[in-house]
């Protein structure tokens, strides 16, 4: 009996495992940890040279401002511009998908509606006659 059940939760953690939803959010998670990376190495090497000279304290780069012992206020800061550069990032890519979906949503509703003129006459008489037979029968 307990070989069995041990088989249940082996067959059911396999399925789990291998459920779709499982695979896309792993790979989703590496891609952002990779987007990440990108990220950071885009603020730091190339926002930042621009940016140091404007807002420098006491010749010191930003980055490495502390108050009091250990405080790193440069390098939270540093990670607030990486989080709004990803942010703004995720948010064009959402606003992307979400106009395709609609423009799928559009098209599909188009192809639902009969453009031809003889098969939209059909439908109508059709409605029609149905109409007078419902008439016809109710009295």
């Amino acid at each position: 009996m307990a070989r069995a059940r041990k088989g249940g939760i082996l067959k059911d953690f396999q399925e789990f495992a291998l459920k779709g939803n499982v695979i896309d959010l792993a790979v989703g998670v590496i891609i952002g940890a990779a987007f990440g990376k990108i990220v950071t190495s885009f603020v730091e090497d190339i926002i930042m040279p621009f940016v140091n000279p404007i807002i420098a304290l006491a010749g010191k780069d930003w980055r490495t401002l502390t108050i009091g012992p250990g405080i790193a206020v440069g390098k939270f800061l540093s990670s607030m511009v990486d989080f709004a550069i990803i942010a703004f990032v995720l948010f064009l890519a959402i606003q992307a998908i979400q106009k395709f979906k609609r423009k799928e949503e559009v098209e599909a509703a188009e192809e639902a509606v009969p453009t031809d003129a003889n098969v939209l006459a059909q439908e109508r008489l059709t409605g029609a006659i149905e109409r007078l037979t419902q008439t016809i029968e109710s009295r």
